[in-house]
């Protein structure tokens, strides 16, 4: 049984850990599937409120790995012949694909970034809700060092979190970027010392996941959406997730424990 990806949902909370340490938790095709697939079980399951991705040894993730080619043939011979549209088909079909089963999730996704993300891994992290990184961690968008572009919505997220021109230069130098330096740009949501790491998103995963599951789903819903549209769309969209949202148990409870002055007890339903 391949264990390279391993899932357990644990009190409401999945923890999707990539274990290859070897390679840095660099992802073959196979084991990107596997994540996406777990990313819409959780997405689905009524009894996860949260996920938490991390990966083992000295990398988060070191993105896709190329070791082996992305062209050979089906039984591991010589590289099939390249035609024009393979290599978008590939792009959208795979690392673009994983970012978004991030992004569409509609748990909070908690990204608890323990070493090396590159290229592909940093995007990964960058697409969860929220990003913890333990002091070690290092973010390198690679692409340019490979002489590539930058994939799986890079040029999307990036921008989007802290802007054109900083953006540009990660991804014109390719420089490593330190997990404090991460913060201070906006990319991170806290540093903690590499031991506390684990601690610190099984905790936040526990809050998340004791919270009203449909509201955050409808705000990351909300939020995500809000940079790509105009004010008159995005209130809009609030005011149809507030009406969606009062149908469930969640929020008459919380407003139930407002009038009766007493901590809600949340359901996720």
């Amino acid at each position: 049984m391949d264990t390279t990806v391993r899932y357990v949902t644990a009190e409401r909370v999945a923890h999707l850990t990539l274990d290859r340490p070897d390679a840095l938790n660099a992802l073959t095709p196979d084991q990107r599937e596997r994540i996406i697939g777990h990313l819409a079980e959780a997405s689905a399951d009524p009894g996860t409120g949260a996920v938490i991705i991390t990966g083992t040894g000295r990398g988060f993730c070191a993105g896709a790995d190329l070791r082996g080619g992305t062209n050979t043939g089906g039984s591991g011979g010589a590289p099939a012949e390249r035609v024009p549209g393979d290599v978008a088909r590939t792009i959208r079909l795979g690392a673009q694909r994983l970012v978004a089963a991030v992004l569409d999730c509609e748990k909070p996704v908690i990204a608890a970034v323990n070493g090396t993300a590159a290229g592909l891994g940093v995007h990964l992290a960058l697409a969860c809700d929220l990003v913890l990184a333990a002091e070690s961690a290092r973010f390198i968008e690679v692409f340019v060092r490979r002489g590539l572009v930058p994939d799986g919505g890079g040029a999307y997220l990036l921008p989007r979190l802290i802007g054109p021109h900083r953006a540009k230069e990660l991804m014109f130098f390719g420089d490593a970027l330190s997990a404090p330096e991460a913060e201070r740009l906006g990319l991170v949501n806290r540093v903690v010392p590499d031991a506390d790491l684990a601690k610190t998103a099984r905790d936040w995963g526990a809050r998340l996941a004791t919270g009203p599951t449909r509201a955050l789903a409808l705000t990351k819903q909300l939020v995500n959406a809000s940079l790509d549209g105009d004010r008159a769309s995005a209130f809009a969209a609030e005011a149809t997730a507030q009406e969606i949202n009062m149908t469930t148990w969640d929020a008459q409870e919380g407003v139930r424990a407002f009038v009766e002055r007493r901590t809600p007890g949340f359901r996720g339903r």
